[in-house]
């Protein structure tokens, strides 16, 4: 049985870790983002989510220093009627997959949107053929909305995406 691990918010001092995570062949094809992105890319991005205002809210699991996988949700856009509204990424290190850290991290996430951070739906996208991730977020809740065909180039291929999103099963209400 694996050693326990633990999360915590991430920090520009992760960068390395995200970019060595993201980029990693097992990982990276299931990403919508570019390979071989820099370390100094990463150090930005975590570097503007800590600037006042900003609503991402980034976590990671770490066993023993070392960082096995990241979740985070954004706001999924500017618009006013959109503010209840969250995106999710998620990605854990091949060596750490099937250990509970993906679900770690979801509950993490669906926690905090639903306690904290007033947010009411939080949508993802998967790509069609990426079981083991589908059977993870259906078993937190969230429901297949719909199919986008040909909705991203991956390794040379246009491949389809489902669409999922999750409402929070108990909106806050006034006593």
């Amino acid at each position: 049985m694996p050693e326990p691990f633990s999360l915590r918010r991430a920090t520009p001092a992760d960068a390395a870790a995200f970019a060595r995570i993201n980029s990693h062949p097992e990982v990276q094809p299931n990403l919508m983002q570019l390979p071989y992105a820099s370390v100094e890319r990463w150090r930005q991005m975590l570097t503007d989510n800590e600037q006042p205002g900003r609503q991402e809210f980034v976590l990671l699991a770490e066993r023993d220093g070392q960082m096995l996988g990241s979740a985070g949700l954004h706001p999924a856009g500017t618009a006013l009627r959109r503010r209840h509204v969250a995106t999710l990424g998620i990605s854990v290190a091949p060596e750490a997959q099937g250990q509970g850290v993906g679900r770690a991290l979801m509950q993490a996430l669906c926690d905090y949107a639903d306690r904290w951070a007033q947010i009411l739906r939080i949508e993802l996208t998967v790509f069609a053929d990426n079981e083991r991730a589908i059977r993870l977020y259906r078993s937190l809740g969230f429901e297949h909305e719909g199919t986008h065909r040909g909705y991203a180039l991956r390794d040379g291929a246009y491949v389809d995406v489902l669409s999922m999103g999750r409402l929070h099963p108990q909106p806050p209400r006034i006593a």
